[in-house]
């Protein structure tokens, strides 16, 4: 009768683990897409409001490490004031978590009807019983046979040079402080996609 009692509890509290972690994954699934939702709708407010307080937004430059404050929340506030912002498209996510289900991370990848092929990665806590980002990350997809093309594209940087980006120059990574690649610099340019100035399209 003890065997059958343990058998049991083993049966029930897989069966609630279980629940737990599919309803987690559905809770992110469904944070993640509402995030890119309010990127896409310039909705300033709903889409830091994913971020723990700490968040950072990486992007696709190498200086690009933006911490939620101020840098990303001034950034954002500036980009989307004209009412549009950047439109990515979830293709496929893959979560996992932590033993407590306290933290997870998931890879995704994105499209940009404009720029094509992204993965983002991101990390999410578990705050009052909410998920929140705490940290996410855009790389472009370069097919690996495209690779052969990347070195000349970077030449001018790997060297030395300075790298330009909409008449701004900008130093070589040698020259960077600390300031400028945590993003925390006065800037008239943007971040990742976000190649030069704000732009002013659906899809930047």
């Amino acid at each position: 009768m003890k065997k059958i009692l343990y058998v049991v509890s083993l049966v029930l509290l897989f069966g609630a683990v279980s629940a737990r972690a599919s309803d987690d994954k559905a809770d992110i699934n469904a944070l993640v897409d509402a995030f890119h939702a309010a990127a896409s709708q310039a909705d300033r407010e709903r889409y830091l409001g994913f971020f723990t307080d700490d968040g950072v937004f990486m992007g696709t430059d190498d200086w690009e490490r933006w911490s939620l404050n101020p840098a990303f929340k001034d950034y954002v506030a500036e980009r989307f004031k004209g009412g549009t912002g950047w439109t990515y498209k979830s293709l496929e996510r893959h979560i996992a978590f932590s033993p407590d289900h306290k933290v997870a991370w998931f890879d995704e990848i994105t499209k940009s009807e404009k720029w094509g092929l992204f993965r983002g990665t991101g990390v999410l806590l578990k705050q009052d019983n909410n998920w929140k980002i705490a940290h996410y990350s855009m790389s472009v997809l370069v097919p690996n046979e495209a690779w052969v093309s990347i070195p000349t594209l970077r030449k001018p940087q790997l060297n030395g040079g300075m790298r330009k980006r909409n008449n701004i120059s900008l130093p070589s990574r040698k020259g960077f402080n600390n300031r400028n690649r945590r993003g925390e610099g006065k800037r008239d340019y943007a971040p990742e996609l976000m190649r030069g100035k704000p732009k002013r399209s659906a899809d930047a």
